[in-house]
């Protein structure tokens, strides 16, 4: 165990693979895990698997669903009183579907912003009350957020309000002494995205990966891992990409896609 000893440390959308993978990462720094995800069989499997690979983690897990504010105060509530702390949230609720921006519905876009917004700022808004000085709280973003990407619309224009999301509370929770910052992953292999890496779609994301592959799960996890630590105390109001490269390049053409969650984290 290192850094983490003693911290308390909640995720929302625990079963999704980027999620999953942080949290085991947190956990051999040393936090206490508070999980939260739709899906009771699915939390108590990641929390198997965690505790496969570290066997002295403490893992708590609660059901909701990262959209409804109820449900995630309730569950932040819970996390700060299993010690009377809570030092870090990872806030990783989201999705989006391919869809032509004039094929789109108003309440596509209201589903986007609900999914990747307002589940992040339900964690800011509950958890930094609770917070000591040197809090950490840590959303997950995407490249989409930055590229655009033909027929991905929606996801774009919420992931990029995600990242104002981010500032706009780094800005105002500083005095606090807690710190608000992102990730950005690139395409990244998990549940929602198999199917892109089976159907060989993926290949075409290849030339626009400096570094010569797609990414992992437990690529983000290092990233993650800095923020939430005291590594990190002077950052905050950053999204940090943790993408191979991509930026530096472009989104490929793909259109017309299939209509599947595009994102690498989902409502699980």
């Amino acid at each position: 165990m290192s850094g983490l000893s003693g911290r308390t440390a909640f995720v929302t959308g625990a079963t999704g693979a980027i999620a999953e993978a942080c949290a085991l990462q947190l956990a051999r720094d040393g936090a206490r895990l508070a999980l939260m995800a739709r899906r009771a069989e699915g939390l108590a499997e990641v929390a198997e698997r965690i505790r496969a690979q570290v066997p002295w983690a403490e893992i708590h897990t609660f059901i909701g669903d990262g959209t409804d504010e109820q449900a995630v105060t309730e569950a932040v509530q819970g996390a700060h009183d299993l010690a009377g702390r809570l030092d870090i949230a990872f806030a990783t609720v989201g999705g989006g579907g391919f869809r032509p921006i004039v094929e789109s519905t108003a309440d596509d876009f209201r589903d986007a912003f609900e999914s990747n917004v307002v589940s992040a700022f339900h964690v800011i808004r509950a958890a930094a009350p609770l917070m000591r000085p040197g809090g950490s709280i840590v959303c997950l973003s995407s490249g989409a957020a930055v590229l655009t990407f033909r027929h991905l619309a929606a996801y774009h224009v919420a992931k990029a309000a995600l990242e104002g999301l981010v500032r706009s509370a780094a800005d105002e929770l500083g005095p606090s002494g807690l710190r608000v910052n992102a990730i950005r992953p690139g395409l990244t292999r998990s549940g929602a995205t198999q199917g892109m890496f089976d159907g060989g779609a993926a290949e075409a994301f290849l030339p626009e990966y400096p570094l010569g592959r797609l990414g992992e799960a437990q690529d983000m996890a290092g990233a993650v891992g800095f923020l939430a630590g005291d590594e990190s105390a002077w950052v905050t109001g950053q999204c940090i990409a943790v993408d191979g490269g991509n930026l530096l390049r472009r989104s490929p053409d793909l259109a017309p896609l299939p209509v599947v969650n595009a994102n690498s984290e989902g409502r699980e």
